[in-house]
């Protein structure tokens, strides 16, 4: 397998000629920024929560976006439902296992997802994506207690057993598909200091998804093109305030040749 500059860009263009609508049950901490993160790169995106739409909002979408940052009872239910929804009608499904780990609810929330069907693509940090294979393991609340390398074991074992692709996010992201692992090293340590930035890479693989039928692919493209747009914006910013509005501007402008001089990408 070989992503290219010129692979990403292609796909970028297709997410702006096509305008896939991304269905996001997602939290209220990351929302907004989502939001403006799938429209800055040509995405439409949609935040339906209600177990009373969600059903009919999959099916209008293009890629399904389940984040459990923020859970209720009511949104766990909404979320099986609209899951449900997307499998049967063939839509990529991206689930992001915020906090796994932190609280059994969370883990036992992901699990029992999964053990209704097989999403497209897990994509979590390494203490989320340890925690789904081993619930015995805990995390920092959202945050990660352990290296993106030390994951790669979970996630071949959780990607082997859902056949889907896990992106562990990192210092280093890697991308997981059975045994084949693309490593992903584009980004910099201040996109730690904004939240939901992980959160806006899930819904940004949902768009990949949407116009990319690989998924493997579609989370390469997806992990260095986010790597990408944050080291272009902490080069404007003073620090994580303005790098959230640059992370935007840089989306948006993205060209074929910043793709192509900054990625970072080893199979």
């Amino acid at each position: 397998m070989k992503i290219s500059a010129d692979d990403i860009y292609k796909s970028v263009g297709d997410i702006r000629a096509v305008n896939p609508l991304i269905h996001n049950i997602t939290n209220y901490v990351a929302m907004n920024n989502t939001a403006n993160a799938l429209l800055a790169i040509g995405a439409s995106p949609v935040m339906a929560h209600a177990a009373e739409e969600v059903k009919e909002m999959t099916t209008l979408a293009q890629a399904l976006v389940i984040n459990i940052g923020t859970l209720s009872s009511a949104w766990v239910r909404a979320m099986g439902e609209a899951f449900h929804t997307a499998l049967k009608e063939g839509l990529p499904v991206i689930i992001d296992p915020v906090g796994a780990g932190a609280t059994a609810y969370r883990t036992r929330t992901v699990r029992e997802l999964l053990d209704t069907g097989h999403p497209a693509m897990i994509r979590g940090n390494a203490s989320e994506i340890m925690s789904l294979a081993d619930g015995r393991l805990k995390t920092k609340g959202v945050d990660s207690r352990s290296q993106s390398d030390e994951a790669l074991r979970a996630a071949r074992s959780i990607s082997e057993n859902n056949q889907c692709v896990v992106v562990v996010s990192g210092a280093v992201d890697y991308v997981v598909e059975g045994q084949d692992v693309v490593k992903v090293a584009n980004g910099h340590p201040l996109m730690t200091r904004v939240t939901g930035l992980g959160c806006t890479a899930s819904a940004l693989c949902g768009a990949f998804a949407a116009v990319e039928k690989d998924t493997l692919s579609a989370a390469v493209q997806a992990m260095a093109l986010v790597g990408i747009a944050g080291e272009m914006a902490v080069e404007k910013s003073a620090g994580p305030g303005s790098l959230q509005m640059h992370f935007l501007d840089c989306l948006y402008n993205m060209s074929a040749v910043e793709i192509q001089e900054r990625l970072r990408v080893e199979v």
